[in-house]
């Protein structure tokens, strides 16, 4: 096949949506088919483009075998509405410019992936233009995501938003979803269940594995020696509350032997930072984001990772990716996640549930997971062999391929 592939976030940017989408384009590209991917210039989340790309209105570039055109967005360090705005229908407009003026050989099919939901509206637009099927992958309701976290609240924009997600629906011979969650969600809205397909979240088991090297090194960089080590490795933004974390560091103080790390950027880090120094937290890290290929080391330094969201009837239906990171690297999660994720983490014996927002249970488990060094390596080990039987990104790609190709020929 030949896929127009529509993903605003790609790598060199770092986080989940740009591991997935990277992932599953070159694993693509491995089975034969011919790839373009239609993303923006490198910003996110810091929303400053590198130097390298200022004054261009696109880059043409190979990653892997995969064809990469990457456009010119509006960023702005600042969050509001209006900005958020101009960032996502600046991609959606170049998008389709690219994918009429410089994507111009024949494609088979447009894969879309959503949030954010304008590239759906691209992908929209390029299927009806140039007659080529569409497919359209949601990773997270929105808006109604962004209606429960208060990102989003004017009912015009709300309703305008809402029909953009319908019209992607009813265009898109598959509806691709991450957790049965979505699916059964979609499914009370109406969305034909025939349509529907899950294709959850998982791990590159061949490089998110363990290495000791890489354990060594990351300690030693950040003086840890032999402390007991929680990461949080990811973006700093509304969604994932880490101001319980950093509570839960407050009151950690006392156990001089356990380390805190949050690694990433992120709307909300220098919240966070103020946060942190108005306590004067000295088992408390920020570091930068890192690489893909770097976080594996940081990961790998610690004893366990944190998966935090805020306490939202939203988020149950989520299955974040990190759980796999942190388990093909063999390490325990302690999940402050409700809902499907729960299920999943009780079924794999990776590791603990707290509460979401409860920085008292996230503390006291912190410890309870320190002293258990035995348990803790029987849930890492447990987490490692369930992720790469059942979430290994390699395998999923093989399958969402041959739901494509079902798809073309119906």
């Amino acid at each position: 096949m030949r896929i127009l592939y529509l993903s605003q976030y790609f790598p060199p940017e770092a986080g989940a949506t740009q591991s997935r989408a990277y992932e599953m384009a070159a694993n693509f590209v491995q089975l034969g088919h011919q790839v373009t991917v239609l993303a923006e210039f490198p910003n996110h989340p810091s929303g400053i483009i590198p130097p390298e790309y200022k004054g261009r209105l696109y880059e043409r570039a190979e990653l892997d075998g995969v064809d990469v055109i990457r456009v010119w967005v509006k960023t702005s360090p600042v969050k509001n509405f209006r900005s958020r705005m101009l960032f996502y229908l600046t991609y959606m407009v170049n998008a389709i410019l690219a994918g009429l003026l410089l994507a111009r050989q024949p494609y088979d099919l447009i894969y879309a992936t959503s949030p954010p939901l304008f590239v759906g509206g691209a992908g929209l637009v390029l299927s009806k233009l140039r007659r080529i099927p569409l497919v359209f992958e949601l990773r997270d309701l929105w808006p109604e995501s962004a209606v429960a976290l208060g990102e989003l609240s004017n009912p015009r924009a709300i309703q305008l938003a809402t029909r953009l997600e319908e019209a992607c629906y009813r265009r898109s011979r598959r509806v691709v979803v991450v957790t049965q969650g979505i699916y059964n969600r979609l499914v009370e809205r109406g969305v034909p269940a025939g349509k529907l397909v899950v294709v959850p979240n998982g791990a590159n088991v061949d490089l998110f594995t363990f290495r000791m090297g890489g354990r060594q090194r990351v300690r030693r960089e950040l003086g840890l020696g032999e402390r007991f080590v929680v990461i949080y490795a990811g973006i700093h933004g509304l969604a994932q509350g880490l101001e319980t974390v950093v509570e839960a560091a407050r009151l950690l103080q006392a156990e001089p032997d356990i380390h805190i790390l949050l690694v990433g950027e992120g709307p909300r880090k220098a919240g966070l930072l103020t946060l942190a120094q108005g306590y004067n937290l000295a088992n408390l890290t920020f570091v930068p984001e890192q690489s893909r290929e770097q976080i594996v080391d940081y990961l790998c330094a610690a004893d366990v990772a944190l998966i935090p969201l805020k306490k939202l009837a939203v988020f149950e239906g989520v299955l974040p990716s990190k759980m796999f990171d942190a388990w093909a690297c063999e390490h325990p999660i302690l999940l402050s996640v409700d809902g499907e994720a729960r299920l999943v983490l009780e079924q794999a014996h990776g590791g603990l549930f707290v509460p979401p927002e409860d920085p008292q249970a996230m503390a006291d488990s912190i410890v309870k997971l320190k002293n258990s060094p035995a348990e803790c390596r029987q849930m890492g080990m447990a987490g490692r062999s369930f992720t790469v039987q059942s979430y290994s990104r390699k395998a999923q790609a093989i399958r969402l391929s041959a739901l494509l190709e079902e798809a073309l020929h119906e």
